[in-house]
């Protein structure tokens, strides 16, 4: 007798229908609960957190209800001499909070209010001989690094500042494995969220053409577990946050009809909390701002709800009118 799949099980009483409002209100109110444990214990994720929250507020197009300014003030301050943003003020730089302000102040138009050649300094200086970027100067190397790197550069419209892209694209090819899939490493084990790093660099940098998308989308789609979700790897619980490293690299490579659309909205929606608002992992445990954007931003690539929620870039999780005014277009297959 087999291993039984782990999974879930959705119950006849989970939500069918988006609590538009009630997720709405949930991540505005989130920002103002500073004393709450939660908020204070989360201050070294709180610029990715901003991004999360503004990005979702963006799609559910109701950006107006989030204070521009004060938000605007807060990232620039988080800026250091060297160029990058730590995720608070006075938190060490980092790639990863680095492409979260660069994101903030690309969706409220605002990049002018930074230093942007020193930001691209900061970025540049953190490729490695191999092709690889580190995260920051302790030198940790993972393929997402690369990603937030020429993400954040092609924001800046500074995408030619590499310096050397061919290496780069290479150390990305070199971490792909026999299933189609990349990992964090050359020989690291294939995982859904490296594999949406991985293949939003080669979209970004115009080098999709080193995709096996046939392979890889089998990969993604045996993701998807009976109760619709899709997990991070094989034998692990579904997540909504998949809904978006999935499908976004699904989208990318033109697979995403692979995907039973019906089963997964229905996990994506039995996610949310009836009371509060926001979405969580799975049916039944705490929201949070992370989940709540994924949530939202996998029902835009289902075209679900599309009366409520904008189109979603699948490359840079942002509003596609974002992407069109700045003028950057991924490839996509």
């Amino acid at each position: 007798m087999g291993t039984p799949i782990k999974d879930v099980t959705l119950k006849p009483t989970a939500p069918k229908e988006v609590f538009f409002y009630k997720h709405v209100t949930y991540i505005t109110s989130y920002s103002s609960k500073k004393d709450d444990y939660e908020y204070v214990m989360t201050e070294y994720l709180r610029m990715s957190g901003m991004y999360w929250g503004i990005a979702a507020m963006d799609l559910l197009g109701q950006l107006n209800r989030m204070n521009k300014q004060k938000i605007i003030e807060f990232t620039v301050s988080c800026q250091h001499e060297c160029g990058g943003f730590g995720a608070s003020i006075g938190h060490d730089p980092h790639l990863l909070y680095t492409l979260s302000a660069i994101q903030i102040l690309a969706i409220y138009d605002a990049l002018d209010s930074i230093d942007v050649d020193k930001v691209v300094e900061y970025v540049t200086g953190l490729q490695q001989e191999d092709g690889s970027f580190v995260g920051d100067k302790w030198g940790e190397v993972d393929t997402r690094f690369s990603f937030c790197a020429v993400a954040t550069l092609s924001l800046l419209k500074r995408l030619d500042a590499v310096p050397d892209i061919e290496k780069a694209v290479q150390y990305v090819v070199s971490c792909m494995n026999f299933d189609g899939g990349f990992g964090v490493r050359p020989g690291s084990e294939s995982h859904s969220g490296q594999i949406y790093c991985c293949v939003g660099f080669l979209s970004v940098t115009n080098n999709l053409h080193y995709v096996n998308a046939d392979l890889l989308g089998w990969w993604l789609c045996e993701r998807q577990l009976p109760s619709g979700g899709l997990n991070g790897r094989p034998e692990k619980l579904p997540d909504v946050c998949y809904s978006w490293w999935v499908l976004a690299s699904l989208k990318i490579i033109n697979r995403l009809h692979w995907i039973d659309s019906k089963k997964l909205t229905a996990f994506i929606l039995a996610c949310q909390d009836d009371e509060t608002g926001g979405f969580a992992d799975r049916p039944g445990d705490m929201v949070d701002p992370f989940h709540t954007l994924f949530g939202i931003a996998g029902l835009s690539l289902l075209g679900n709800h599309s009366d409520s929620i904008k189109p979603v870039n699948p490359v840079f999780c942002m509003p596609e009118n974002i992407l069109t005014r700045i003028g950057v277009a991924p490839q996509i297959l």
